[in-house]
């Protein structure tokens, strides 16, 4: 039976169209936009975890694809990088079940430290990849995605972007599919990727990549609009929005798998039209790959390669405008709410001149005044890796400066390795890391990960014990600070084990400020749940008499 339409945010439409599927497991990493995805699909009844990356993610849904199951794994752009070992090869293999990867892009860098345009991986990776412009195409477009990657058997790249994501439209889903029943059959050589599988897999994977194409020439999903042949329109996702209300009069062609492009489809719209331009955000994907294919397409100035597009913009790009665009006002800028025990964290790295290594979280706004404790940021998990480096080459003076700064989620995501690293190549000076542990994955939304102790749900799991974890890598000095004690000196205790040539972890625990209710709550249900189940063996009591 169909549903009645609802008012849905991208992110919703996709988990709704999950469960429509018959999604048996959806898999990711919390990153703005994408969080939502996993979330609603958890409150909708379908089953969602958190995994400690988003390698680990796509890793987890290959194994659920391969048992013949439907499987959905969502991150932003950036988890993308993490996850491309895995995707790389994962093309080459054949799935037994569908399995769509969400890129939930971010122009503009609204919470991202760059602005990637992931449709690179698609041709990079082989994978079919489809853009919604709106809700309703995330709907139809996620439920597409599986039906092409089990037809096909390989993965499909479903690119969202942030005014997708998070931008609410009228959605009208579609009766619900049962997929079978999970079961695995052995195909060694189409899922064992040693060099002599791989090479026949890989010219299977160029022979389905033709034959989706073709596909896509004939039935993929496009919107023509006639108009003035003066002017042709190619765009795709909510690109394709804007240049309809900047150019109503023009002619329109837009499409919804952008690898592998509908080449032909294009050509001939072009063949009907004076002027060819294409509209696209981010980098010039489709407006290079059809001047290599020999088409007079116009593009933008490079000014519009950078942050999202609206319909001002468009109309700029249309008539040829090129001068500086209007400088927005600015907003108050983001600060470390009041309270939050990663101030004083940074009052002491800043009072003791550290050279701070720095990570990806929440605690990243360390880098702002009053603090200014913050000297390098790149990527989740490259606080220890570059704080090393910084280790071993400064002058000893300055390499007793440097201190490495992550996040509790962070230091599960990627600063094992790292930690790894430190113990097996130790700078001469030592090196110390300081892991801020609040008890929740803050900057994306509240989420939890592998060191909460609770699920995506927020029931109660297993729970990684970070300081266990120092120890058992090798690492003597292992410090845990709880930052509500009041006769506590976090400066003396840094400046201590900068002093030291040796190896030093500190984890500074106080739960985030803004998630500690929330947390009490999980806390108390779970030790209700707790007393009232009876222990293994235990005779069940009976309420009375």
């Amino acid at each position: 039976m169909t549903e009645a339409r609802q008012l849905l945010s991208g992110d919703e439409a996709v988990a709704l169209a999950a469960l429509h599927a018959g999604v048996r497991l959806g898999t990711g990493y919390p990153g703005t936009p994408s969080t939502e995805i996993l979330e609603t699909f958890d409150r909708l009844g379908g089953r969602a975890q958190w995994s400690p990356n988003e390698k680990v993610a796509l890793e987890v849904a290959l194994g659920v694809a391969f048992a013949g199951a439907r499987t959905l794994v969502t991150m932003k752009h950036v988890g993308l990088n993490v996850a491309a070992d895995p995707l790389f090869t994962a093309a080459y293999t054949d799935l037994a079940g569908g399995l769509v990867v969400v890129s939930a892009d971010d122009p503009g860098m609204a919470s991202s430290q760059n602005e990637q345009d992931n449709r690179h991986y698609a041709r990079a990776a082989g994978v079919p990849t489809l853009e919604p412009a709106d809700s309703q195409q995330a709907y139809d477009y996620t439920r597409l995605a599986f039906a092409i990657s089990e037809r096909w058997r390989i993965p499909v790249l479903l690119r969202m972007t942030t005014r997708v994501c998070h931008s609410k439209t009228v959605v009208h889903p579609r009766a619900s599919e049962t997929g079978a029943e999970p079961t695995f059959v052995r195909d060694i050589p189409a899922r064992v990727m040693i060099p002599a599988y791989a090479k026949p897999a890989h010219e299977r994977l160029r022979a389905k990549l033709a034959e989706i194409a073709a596909w896509n020439e004939a039935e993929g999903p496009f919107a023509l609009d006639a108009g003035d042949a003066a002017l042709g329109i190619v765009s795709t996702g909510v690109s394709a929005v804007h240049a309809r209300e900047a150019a109503p009069q023009a002619r329109h062609l837009s499409f919804g798998m952008t690898y592998p492009l509908p080449l032909e489809r294009i050509r001939a719209f072009a063949a009907g039209v004076e002027r060819l331009v294409v509209i696209e955000e981010g980098d010039p994907v489709v407006c290079e790959a059809l001047r290599a294919a020999g088409l007079p397409a116009e593009g933008r100035p490079e000014r519009y390669r950078f942050g999202e597009l609206d319909v001002a913009r468009v109309r700029r790009i249309l008539a040829g405008d090129d001068t500086p665009e209007p400088v927005p006002p600015k907003g108050k800028p983001p600060e470390l709410c009041q309270g939050c025990a990663h101030r004083l964290v940074f009052e002491a790295l800043r009072d003791l001149d550290c050279i701070v290594s720095g990570d990806i979280g929440c605690y990243t706004l360390g880098v702002l005044p009053p603090f200014s404790a913050m000297d390098t940021c790149v990527c989740m998990g490259a606080s220890i890796g570059v704080g090393l480096g910084l280790r071993h080459v400064l002058p000893e003076e300055q390499a007793r400066r440097v201190v490495s700064v992550i996040g509790d989620s962070t230091f599960v995501h990627s600063g094992l390795t790292g930690l790894a690293e430190m113990v097996y190549n130790p700078p001469p000076t030592g090196h110390l890391v300081m892991i801020l542990d609040n008890g929740t994955t803050a900057m994306t939304g509240l989420q939890e990960h592998p060191g909460t102790g609770r699920a995506l749900d927020h029931s109660p799991t297993n729970q990684v014990c970070y300081e266990a974890l120092a120890r058992a890598l090798g690492i003597a000095d292992v410090l845990v600070v709880d930052m509500t004690y009041k006769g506590l000196s976090l400066k003396d205790l840094i400046a201590e084990r900068l002093a030291r040539s040796e190896l030093s972890v500190i984890i500074t625990r106080q739960p985030c400020v803004l998630a500690a209710p929330k947390i009490r709550l999980y806390d108390k249900a779970a030790a209700a749940t707790c007393a009232a189940t009876p222990e293994p063996g235990a005779e069940p009591r009976m309420a009375g008499g």
